[in-house]
């Protein structure tokens, strides 16, 4: 396959300074609403987590953003998976939304910090039954020999909790909030002269300026 062959141009609009938010939350929350609205992909929501390990070797992963207020960048997993144990071992993460039909990316610059077991709980509770289960059975990101084995395992933690009509949330799963100290906004325009604009965290104020393309 010739990659040189697969080409186009953004055409779709461009981005001004005057038409952005003081506040870098208030336009990512428009630009998500218009990617929703827009129906343009199953999972709107959807997010690459970038962490690093204590070795320094980078790791990707899309997860769903779950919720975005006071706390900053929502999201859920197990604490012992490959994403959380990098977590523990450097907190700064970034955060990227891929709405290319759009030709829009928003990239998310921050710390992450794990939610109180309380705010995990409640979601978790939110979730079906076999989720929770799920959340139960695997041991994220750890080898297993066989599909059947983690039905198998599955159907055990099912069995186990057959009389509870409550779930407990498990002491290894829960939410992390991603506290942003930096967004950029790029869309695309014609010519690859796209437009990017940064947000900065300096104390209590954001700080916007328009970035090369």
């Amino acid at each position: 396959m010739k990659l040189d062959d697969i080409r186009r141009d953004y055409l779709q609009g461009g981005l001004n300074r005057a038409d952005l938010e003081a506040d870098p939350i208030r336009q990512f929350e428009g630009w998500l609403k218009q990617a929703v609205d827009a129906q343009l992909s199953a999972d709107p929501t959807a997010m690459t987590l970038a962490t690093v390990d204590a070795s320094g070797q980078p790791s990707q992963r899309v997860v769903l953003l779950k919720a975005l207020d006071e706390r900053g960048f929502v999201f859920y997993t197990n604490y012992d998976s490959h994403k959380g144990r990098d977590i523990a071992a450097n907190a700064k993460v970034s955060l990227h939304f891929g709405w290319l039909a759009l030709e829009r990316q928003v990239v998310v610059y921050g710390t992450a910090q794990k939610l109180d077991a309380a705010a995990s709980a409640q979601y978790f509770h939110s979730r079906p039954r076999n989720s929770q289960i799920g959340a139960w059975t695997s041991q994220q990101s750890q080898p297993i020999a066989s599909r059947e084995a983690l039905d198998a395992a599955f159907a055990d933690t099912e069995a186990r909790f057959a009389d509870q009509e409550d779930i407990p949330l498990p002491p290894f799963w829960g939410g992390y909030a991603i506290e942003p100290t930096q967004i950029e906004f790029w869309q695309g325009r014609g010519g690859r002269l796209h437009d990017r604009f940064m947000y900065r965290r300096e104390g209590s104020q954001w700080v916007l300026e328009r970035l090369q393309p």
